[in-house]
């Protein structure tokens, strides 16, 4: 069963499972879904809790030993690990499975790692812990789902923001939810009747966005030219190398070029079948597939390639102005 991690109280209030899987790339998502999901398993006796940060060089049986630890004076616990930031291997993933079939009712098992990929979805081990428990995602919230994030934070601190109040909270802390749980805290002690404007957030708060170059990436292939370039401009003040850029830009026009190319011989749908697309990627390629030419989408690499080129060989000319240029090309270019 999955759920996302906003509903993840919802679901203690009403059953408490054996087994728990956090996965995504939010911190703040997975540190509170594990406070939520110890504070509701202590209320049902499940009193120590022992944390194991896996690694190469992790003693397997120290774990196993807790799983099996059972008698009528034992206590009821939580044993949570922590998934390496490389992903599974095939040796961890044997002594998962291990642990799966090691399970009782005096345990709680609680697995926490970076975001899955479809790969690791339809891996052996995640899918034998997930039939016994839930899948929570801890995915940071898109641009769109951001604002109804807001607003139910808001609701549960007591803050009453108007609509504008919503999306300039939602714009200003892109990316960083840690920062928008921080602003809210000291809104509510500025603010205590709750009330949230356009004025009093300008007054009180400063800007806490924080993006990635994989935001700007999906912003292009969209189509959005005002929030890829507004993204840009982010990414330029807080100090990101424009090789870096260059480069990530780089792969995704080859990628769109090979798509390009396997279109004359398969479907859309086949070809991402093929190279194993995930799904909420699949509209972003269509997008800009539907949108660029191939005369378009090589021009654009003509242009990066000389940008890398002066980048690296011209330190006092800027290839901001080129990046800026291929941002608004990349989103809205339909013609060579």
């Amino acid at each position: 069963m999955r759920t996302f991690a906003d509903k993840l109280v919802n679901i203690l209030q009403r059953q408490l499972h054996p087994v728990y899987l956090l996965f995504g790339g939010e911190p703040l998502l997975i540190q509170e879904s594990r406070t939520h999901i110890e504070q509701r398993a202590k209320a049902d006796g499940f009193s120590e809790v022992f944390r194991f940060a896996i690694t190469t060089q992790t003693d397997w049986n120290e774990i196993f030993d807790a799983c099996n630890a059972m008698s009528l004076f034992a206590e009821k616990k939580i044993i949570e690990l922590e998934l390496p930031e490389s992903g599974v291997n095939q040796a961890i993933s044997k002594q998962l499975l291990s642990v799966q079939q090691m399970l009782n009712p005096d345990v709680i098992l609680l697995v926490q790692g970076s975001k899955l990929t479809k790969s690791q979805e339809n891996a052996k081990w995640f899918k034998a812990l997930e039939s016994h428990g839930l899948w929570v995602s801890c995915l940071t919230p898109d641009a769109q789902r951001l604002p109804q994030f807001v607003m139910q934070r808001c609701n549960q601190m007591g803050l009453k923001p108007d609509s504008e109040a919503v999306q300039m909270l939602a714009q200003w802390h892109e990316g960083n939810l840690l920062a928008l749980t921080q602003s809210l805290e000291k809104l509510c002690l500025l603010y205590p009747d709750g009330v949230l404007t356009l004025v009093r957030i300008e007054s009180a708060l400063s800007r806490h966005n924080h993006f990635t170059a994989f935001n700007w990436i999906d912003a292009m292939l969209a189509g959005k030219a005002k929030r890829s370039q507004r993204i840009l401009r982010e990414l330029h003040n807080e100090g990101i190398e424009a090789v870096i850029l260059l480069r990530t830009l780089q792969k995704e026009l080859n990628t769109l070029m090979s798509y390009k190319q396997a279109l004359h011989q398969q479907s859309l749908q086949q070809i991402f079948d093929q190279y194993r697309v995930w799904n909420n990627k699949r509209p972003l390629y269509t997008a800009a597939l539907n949108r660029h030419t191939p005369q378009a989408l090589y021009a654009m690499v003509c242009t990066l390639a000389n940008a890398e080129h002066t980048a690296k060989t011209d330190y006092d000319n800027s290839v901001w102005p080129i990046l800026t240029q291929l941002t608004l090309d990349m989103s809205i270019q339909k013609h060579p």
